[in-house]
């Protein structure tokens, strides 16, 4: 275990029910109001969080010599973060009521995605 130890794995816990429960209470809000693309979204983004958490620990608890390993859950945090990062634009820009600030908006998430690539894949460490 960590520095943190017990006291981690209790925060993860609490944290990974707190997102259980707002997810299926707002699952659950959006299929009883008939949006179905919300309730996919909900639904989506849950699963994506669960798969990132996942894979950020999977990396974590590897050593430094299983660097092939290492090279394929990097690209496999970088695609799901990808996936949240279209997923809250759309309904974000979905929101917006001109287009330039939902392209904006867009743009971004463009941004973002290019610059989480750039540090996971490009930057040099020591």
């Amino acid at each position: 275990m960590g520095p943190g130890g017990d006291a981690d794995v209790i925060l993860f816990c609490a944290g990974l029910i707190f997102l259980t429960l707002t997810s299926a209470v707002s699952a659950y809000r959006a299929a009883a109001a008939g949006d179905i693309g919300s309730t996919g979204f909900v639904g989506v983004s849950y699963v994506t969080l669960l798969l990132l958490f996942r894979n950020l620990r999977a990396y974590e608890r590897l050593p430094p010599e299983e660097a092939d390993r290492r090279a394929r859950l990097r690209r496999e945090v970088w695609a799901l973060c990808t996936l949240l990062t279209v997923l809250f634009s759309w309904k974000v820009a979905a929101a917006m009521l001109s287009w330039p600030v939902a392209a904006a908006v867009w743009a971004m998430a463009a941004l973002t995605t290019a610059g989480g690539y750039a540090a996971l894949f490009h930057h040099r460490r020591p």
